[in-house]
């Protein structure tokens, strides 16, 4: 039950709501369970909050048009720019309050998914094995 209580809090706290995972890593770390198995669902469980957002970015971008709320010409002109630096970016998926809206960003410009998910689960698992590693 501690894994799945861990993958949830780490999937919520990846998309847009405010919510931590971090603690309750810490907290399982020092409880004695296994320290690979806890990374590895941590891991997965923020990825997959990060491709929530993504996809969620995907298909905001319609409305988000239609509201009035972004143009087509902005969206264009920080689609060439997020292409250029986006990876960069991406690799900060993992830090709080600029993170998840960043993933979002990047489904709102389409950004290349196969590279998403994989600069996603290397920001993601890097932190939590560096917490892991601070703490253990």
């Amino acid at each position: 039950m501690t894994y799945v209580i861990l993958f949830f809090s780490a999937f919520i706290s990846a998309t847009l709501i405010p919510f931590g995972s971090e603690a309750l890593l810490i907290y399982d770390i020092k409880e004695g369970f296994n320290i690979i198995y806890l990374i590895l669902i941590a891991t997965l469980g923020n990825s997959l909050g990060s491709i929530l957002n993504y996809f969620l970015g995907l298909k905001g971008e319609e409305f988000l048009l239609k509201k009035g709320l972004l143009k087509e010409k902005s969206i264009l002109k920080s689609k060439n720019y997020f292409d250029k630096y986006g990876s960069i970016c991406i690799l900060f998926s993992w830090v709080p309050i600029i993170g998840d809206p960043l993933t979002f960003i990047a489904g709102v410009l389409k950004f290349n998914l196969k590279l998403f998910i994989l600069l996603v689960v290397i920001a993601k698992f890097s932190r939590y094995l560096f917490i892991a590693l601070l703490i253990y």
